[in-house]
């Protein structure tokens, strides 16, 4: 199992789906990659805590807001999350809060880059993050898809230290890689659709792309791109839950490596 205990500061470590149809969405994830759901303490808001092999992968909760759409949150780890959030702002980004506390589980913000695409920022204390990524029904990869994604690529190497490299993977735009300790650890890049809002995607691992798909559709799950292969890369494919949220999968062509610890 690809077990981890701590992630370097900037490197993607926690994905939550916020969803205004959570039961609904529980069970569509239950049935594609077998998680088991765990709910929190009542004081969480209903927050759900998502777990395969007895690791915590991935949560859940409801919107804080009435006519919320459902979507996926990408987290990147902080050492500090308060210098990391006067970063976000000095770098051009908004804070929608100021950095708090979750109980005992560590301290967090929610920014959104200056191209318009959130993500969480978490400092890890009880909760380090995912326990289990890189296998079927894990976390694999996530990317910022900004229309302006040499700004964001900008933003994020000030906010978080970030290393930028550009790899061409045949797909038009060179596709922007975040680095952290010389490894790559997110990425950067044109949406697919050209009206596509910018956001953090997530990307899940998984053992086969089409048998995944094929599940996902049976399970109430919209198919949005039909699996396709990314050379030396993985077979991919885009997907929408039951409930609304949009989402990847890719099965890797070989073992991809372990984020920066």
């Amino acid at each position: 199992m690809a077990e981890f205990t701590s992630y370097a500061h900037g490197t993607p470590c926690w994905v939550d789906i916020t969803s205004p149809e959570l039961d609904k969405s529980i069970e569509f994830y239950k049935g594609l990659f077998g998680w088991e759901a765990e709910a929190t303490q009542p004081e969480t808001g209903g927050y759900t805590m998502f777990k395969l092999k007895d690791k915590y992968v991935a949560a859940g909760s409801p919107p804080q807001e009435e006519g919320s759409r459902s979507y996926w949150t990408t987290y990147l780890a902080s050492d500090d999350v308060d210098d990391t959030a006067k970063k976000i702002r000095d770098a051009g980004g908004t804070l929608f809060m100021d950095p708090f506390d979750v109980f005992d589980s560590g301290r967090m913000t929610v920014a959104q880059d200056p191209t318009g695409a959130v993500f969480g920022v978490w400092q890890a204390n009880e909760h380090l993050g995912a326990q289990l990524a890189n296998e079927h029904g894990t976390l694999l990869w996530n990317q910022c898809q900004t229309s302006d994604p040499d700004r964001a690529a900008a933003f994020y190497q000030a906010a978080f230290g970030h290393e930028i490299d550009e790899v061409d993977l045949g797909l038009g735009e060179p596709f922007r890689v975040l680095k952290v300790n010389g490894r790559g650890i997110a990425g950067v890049r044109e949406p697919v659709s050209g009206d596509t809002p910018p956001h953090w995607s997530t990307v899940f691992a998984v053992a086969d792309t089409d048998e995944t798909v094929a599940l996902a559709k049976e399970l109430g799950g919209t198919v949005l791109m039909e699996p396709m292969d990314l050379p030396e890369i993985g077979r991919l494919a885009v997907l929408q839950d039951s409930a609304g949220a949009v989402f990847q999968v890719m099965q890797p062509f070989g073992d991809p490596p372990p984020p920066p610890s």
